[in-house]
């Protein structure tokens, strides 16, 4: 399965470069509502908050629109999405999202875009 990690041992320093490539990559814009990884404060350490690949959007959604690819991810089905919102209130992470003006959400692809953002290089896409 590919999926974002942390990298063990490693320590974010909450620059959002991560965030701000995701919502670029996604909406074109940076603002930390648009994008599919978040940094948290969590007993003083500060970390991302991101897509485990848990399938939990997948088993929410009604239309079947979220699917496995080959290599494990889940994505969207644009074509059968029906924008209900569902699948972003079911994230356990909440790193799914849809914004107002879209008319569906978006989720962590594995794409690797913010891992290439994060000046510490914190962030990999792995294999797993």
């Amino acid at each position: 399965m590919k999926k974002l990690t942390m990298k063990k041992g490693s320590e974010c320093m909450a620059c959002l470069a991560c965030v701000s490539a995701c919502s670029e990559a996604f909406y074109k814009e940076f603002d930390p509502d648009k994008a599919c990884i978040r940094i948290e404060e969590k007993k003083g350490a500060v970390k991302p908050a991101m897509c485990i690949q848990c399938g939990k959007c997948a088993r929410t959604c009604e239309q079947g629109a979220i699917k496995q690819n080959a290599k494990g991810t889940y994505m969207i089905d644009k074509k059968l999405c029906t924008g209900c919102g569902k699948c972003v209130e079911a994230c356990p992470f909440g790193v799914m999202v849809m914004p107002a003006e879209a008319k569906n959400p978006s989720k962590c692809i594995a794409c690797g875009i913010c891992a290439k953002a994060c000046p510490m290089g914190i962030l990999e896409v792995v294999e797993s």
